[in-house]
């Protein structure tokens, strides 16, 4: 390892960590990626829940940013043991955190890739209830393994920062990959890019903005130390119990007056509208306070289909399809 690495990239195989390791020699940086996987963008081979590999890697090199990424996903509830999701997703992110703050001096952020999905049965309104407005003040509620293991894996990086100020922040991200849904009912109910266009308004984020949302938080940790963000494309609705009760009643009236130019888009595609909308997430705060400024929004979507333009970033190309295991016959096989 002669190269002076300055990040660290965990999960360096997969979705985001191969978007990372992609994006960030184009800033200036210079990525050393590290995945159980081997692969174009994985630099070394190893487990993020082997201590003597982890403190290897950070005494021998310079890095001053750790971009956390690597986890067992949702998808491997039903071909993981509780115990894997223990062991990499809490076991790994605590061998993480407590070698680097051997480094207090040189690290200068911790940036621990979390998901919506921690917040679980708040997510969920009872048929017939007003959509629900998810910000950072929403208690989670997880509803599997991977939701709860996500969770303790944020208080984990909240108790290592407490005892040893070591910035941290904690990027909880919407979903951004380009599979298709993994519930089946959704994926019947219209076509995939039609699904992906219109979450966007809600509960999507093209992986470009999060890239982009992760060198805001490696660049403001030390002044902020400590907190968590929702990352999602902002949504165009306002939070009030009018707009919010619309969303679960009629979805496709509440867009067609903010964007009077979709009706006759989503007609020339044949698309169609979702029958409810049962969650909003807010990530005003991460704009606010990290300066991020996300490029692929659900309006500045809809200008690039009214234009003819891809909508999509050339970044999701870029990284393309992952899958997460190859033993499972569903939509998240690997291929």
């Amino acid at each position: 390892m002669s190269s002076p690495y300055d990040v660290l990239v965990t999960g360096s195989a997969g979705h985001l960590g191969t978007a990372l390791m992609l994006t960030l020699p184009s800033l200036g940086l210079k990525p050393l990626g590290i995945d159980i996987l081997p692969s174009l963008t994985t630099s070394v081979v190893g487990s993020v829940s082997d201590r003597a590999f982890i403190a290897s890697i950070l005494g021998s090199n310079p890095i001053k940013h750790i971009l956390h990424t690597a986890t067992l996903h949702k998808p491997h509830v039903c071909s993981h043991s509780k115990e894997h999701f223990i062991s990499t997703n809490i076991l790994g992110t605590l061998v993480l955190l407590e070698e680097s703050s051997k480094f207090i001096s040189r690290i200068e952020s911790f940036v621990f890739f979390s998901t919506t999905s921690t917040f679980g049965k708040a997510l969920d309104p009872n048929p017939g209830s007003p959509a629900a407005w998810i910000d950072e003040s929403v208690t989670p509620v997880p509803k599997n393994i991977y939701g709860v293991t996500k969770v303790a894996a944020e208080d984990m990086c909240a108790l290592v920062h407490k005892g040893s100020k070591l910035p941290v922040l904690v990027l909880r991200t919407s979903r951004f990959f380009p599979e298709e849904d993994d519930d089946e009912d959704r994926r019947a109910a219209m076509g995939d890019e039609n699904l992906k266009v219109l979450e966007l308004a809600y509960r999507r984020c093209d992986i470009e903005d999060i890239i982009s949302a992760s060198v805001c938080a490696m660049r403001r940790a030390r002044e902020i130390q400590w907190g968590k963000y929702i990352i999602s494309a902002p949504p165009p609705f306002d939070n009030n119990a009018d707009t919010l009760d619309a969303l679960n009643r009629d979805p496709a009236a509440v867009l067609n007056k903010i964007f009077p130019e979709l009706e006759a888009l989503f007609k020339e595609k044949g698309w169609k509208h979702l029958e409810r909308i049962d969650r909003v997430y807010d990530s005003s705060r991460a704009v606010r306070e990290l300066g991020w400024k996300p490029m692929y929004t659900f309006e500045k979507t809809v200008e690039r289909l009214l234009n003819g333009e891809e909508w999509r970033s050339e970044l999701t190309a870029r990284v393309g399809r992952k899958g997460y295991h190859a033993v499972s016959t569903g939509v998240y096989t690997k291929r």
